[in-house]
């Protein structure tokens, strides 16, 4: 059974991304945890103390929020009705990067999903600081669903590759199962540089399409050109579902989502796409 995290702030956009997921993995046996985080505006005591409610004040703020997931549950029971598909709530005291981080790291849900802005959202940031803080930070794969993104059959996948990671640390068995899950084509697409692949990356190369070997796969070695671009325009040509990568500080994920080039390019994809956390 897989477990998948859903954070929401009870946006429409929040929403959207439950709604996808559950869409996603509907012939999968799921258990999905709604999740809402709250830190309110005057800290009480107890608070203040980590243990909300736990010396004789009533947290309020935890029940109401507990409703309002109660809410969500039975709106997605009722709207998909998928008996593959069981919902807890949770509703904690903290901020959405720490709770995701702690619960990655306790191995309680197997995957993130969520949406790219909360109700606040500014429409020409693509992602906000959380989501950028939960790529960084989690330490399972993170499904990130762009705002007003509507499922649809995923018949093309893109995983995009430098091939300067081992793939053999990688939770890339999300992807192969997604392949599968969908009958999908997987598109892996390295854009080439003038001096070529290292030994290294040979051997990372072999790793990977070793693991792929029994997948609908097609690969594309792209001539040098600035990586966004490249991938904007792959999506388009090629009907892309889904955009994939490994999350890894030495390699372009980072360069996409986290330096100063975002501001003047901008990674415009109006499609899902999933960040694999590297466990070196």
């Amino acid at each position: 059974m897989l477990n998948i995290l859903l954070p929401t702030d009870f946006s429409d956009n929040a929403q959207n991304a439950i709604d996808y997921c559950l869409q996603l993995y509907k012939d999968t046996t799921c258990q999905f945890h709604l999740m809402h985080v709250y830190t309110p505006a005057i800290y009480r005591v107890d608070y203040a103390l980590g243990s909300p409610g736990q010396i004789g004040f009533p947290d309020d703020y935890k029940y109401y929020t507990e409703s309002r997931l109660e809410k969500v549950k039975k709106k997605v029971e009722t709207k998909f009705n998928n008996p593959r598909h069981t919902f807890l709530i949770h509703s904690a005291f903290n901020h959405l990067v720490g709770e995701v981080q702690e619960m990655t790291e306790n191995k309680t849900v197997d995957l993130v999903a969520m949406g790219t802005q909360g109700a606040t959202g500014a429409k020409e940031i693509f992602l906000g600081s959380n989501a950028v803080h939960v790529l960084k930070k989690s330490k399972a794969p993170v499904l990130v669903i762009p705002q007003e993104c509507n499922f649809k059959s995923l018949e093309n996948i893109l995983f995009p590759t430098d091939f300067e990671v081992d793939y053999g640390l990688t939770d890339l068995y999300f992807l192969q199962d997604l392949v599968k899950l969908h009958s999908s084509k997987l598109h892996i697409m390295h854009v080439a540089v003038p001096e070529g692949l290292t030994a290294e990356q040979e051997k990372y190369k072999a790793v990977l399409f070793n693991m792929l070997k029994d997948m609908d796969y097609v690969y594309h070695n792209l001539p040098d050109q600035e990586l966004i671009e490249a991938i904007n325009s792959y999506e388009t040509e090629h009907n892309i579902g889904l955009l994939t990568m490994v999350r890894n500080k030495h390699t372009f994920m980072e360069r996409i989502f986290i330096e100063p080039t975002l501001k003047k390019i901008g990674f415009h994809t109006s499609i899902p796409f999933m960040v694999f956390p590297y466990h070196d």
